[in-house]
């Protein structure tokens, strides 16, 4: 019995030894313990990974995004996982993760979704990130507001002029650019008659409605119209917006519109122009070097949206953002925050300016468009010629808003709904209730 009582004793003090060694082998060689952290982008003795979700990998040169990161680990030595998909997919994704509280640490942002993401509380309070960091907010060319704090900051600036295929417009015997919708409609109805290729696209899935402000509302700016009046829906007794229902109809009707208009989104309408399928489209300055690297033998230009017959005045030009925001999820906010910095400071901001075609977010930033694209420089003449709009950014669920016109308009266009006064009328219904 003695024995046993020995052994089992032995037994013990060997367990005990272990577990002893165990424990200091969690320390590292300076003591700390696996969940310190340190400025210098460890984490427990673990580099920090701070996961990027954005649609800007996929429509900026191969590698160029990859390379903007990789200075910021080298400089930091906190490492960046790029998740880039296009732009539809990547919306999908995000809403999933918010849903989940599962969502990137620093996500890409459209304008029209902060509203949303804030008040679900799943994207963090930069305002209170920035001042706890002692950032400089002035060099800041804008910031996404929701009840007086930011949620988002738009890193490149995008207009989104008119695209036309040139080589179509010489196939149909069209030797003049149209100017008014009068004349776009003239010369649409011939290219699809001629060629039998489609004059006109928009984008109007209900699953990604972005084509509602970029495609279909580009209409009414740029002949001066809105959609607001002192930020309020204005639908009804809207003789501009009542006027571009009926000019979409028109279009429709006639036949000059892509096919499958209801299911597409923007990605889809820029595979159909780059493909040569199409005439004219409304699109981001974020996709000239996509088109030209998916096509570059394509003959295409730059031209001023048609304005409604009679109108004179200046035309206002659709604006988008690629917006960044950091989830309230993160472990890693902090990180994050400088990681947002480092993208802001002017040389990298102008850097990704130069790169995406597109205007610096820093005020402080001086692109060098010396080298850039010759039409990428004639859309920047477009872009001073008229006054930068979108109505959409920073409204309450902005992008249901786009979708509930979205469906409104389908019933018109399929002639369920009488007239486009019923339309508007059954549409600042469902956003008056919306804003209230």
């Amino acid at each position: 019995m003695k024995t046993l009582k020995r052994g089992l004793f032995s037994i013990l003090l060997v367990i005990g030894m272990l577990m002893i060694l165990v424990g200091c082998s969690s320390e590292n060689k300076t003591g700390s313990k696996p969940n310190d952290s340190n400025s210098n982008g460890k984490d427990g003795g673990d580099e920090i990974t701070l996961e990027f979700q954005q649609w800007w990998g996929v429509e900026l040169p191969d590698g160029v995004l990859q390379e903007i990161v990789d200075g910021f680990t080298a400089e930091t030595g906190i490492k960046i996982k790029l998740l880039s998909n296009p732009y539809a997919d990547t919306k999908t994704q995000i809403a999933a993760g918010a849903a989940s509280g599962t969502m990137a640490d620093v996500v890409g942002l459209d304008g029209s979704w902060v509203y949303d993401f804030a008040k679900q509380g799943s994207i963090a309070n930069l305002t209170a990130l920035m001042e706890a960091d002692g950032y400089d907010d002035s060099q800041l060319s804008d910031q996404i507001r929701v009840d007086g704090n930011t949620y988002m900051i738009p890193v490149a600036n995008f207009a989104y002029p008119m695209y036309v295929n040139l080589d179509i417009l010489e196939e149909a015997g069209i030797e003049e650019i149209p100017k008014t919708w009068s004349e776009f409609s003239e010369v649409t109805s011939k290219i699809s008659t001629s060629t039998g290729k489609a004059g006109w696209a928009i984008p109007l899935s209900t699953e990604s409605p972005s084509g509602i402000q970029n495609n279909f509302m580009s209409w009414l700016w740029a002949s001066g119209g809105s959609m607001l009046n002192d930020g309020k829906p204005a639908l009804t007794n809207n003789e501009d917006l009542t006027a571009t229902v009926e000019f979409v109809k028109d279009l429709f009707d006639a036949e000059v519109v892509a096919p499958g208009a209801y299911a597409m989104k923007e990605s889809d309408m820029v595979e159909e122009f780059t493909n040569g399928r199409i005439a004219f489209m409304t699109d981001s300055l974020a996709h000239l070097s996509l088109i030209k690297k998916g096509a570059p033998d394509l003959n295409f230009d730059f031209v001023p949206i048609p304005v409604k017959d009679g109108y004179s005045g200046e035309s206002g030009m659709d604006v988008a953002n690629w917006g960044i925001g950091i989830a309230e999820n993160s472990k890693h906010k902090a990180e994050a925050m400088k990681f947002i910095e480092y993208l802001m400071s002017p040389e990298v901001n102008a850097e990704i300016a130069v790169h995406a075609n597109a205007f610096p977010g820093n005020t402080k930033a001086d692109p060098d468009y010396s080298s850039a694209d010759e039409l990428f420089l004639k859309a920047y003449k477009l872009y001073q010629d008229s006054y930068a709009v979108n109505e959409f950014t920073g409204l309450p669920i902005s992008e249901e808003l786009m979708r509930t016109f979205d469906e409104q308009l389908q019933l018109y266009l399929d002639g369920d709904t009488s007239s486009a006064n019923d339309m508007l009328e059954e549409t600042q219904q469902i956003w008056e209730q919306a804003f209230n």
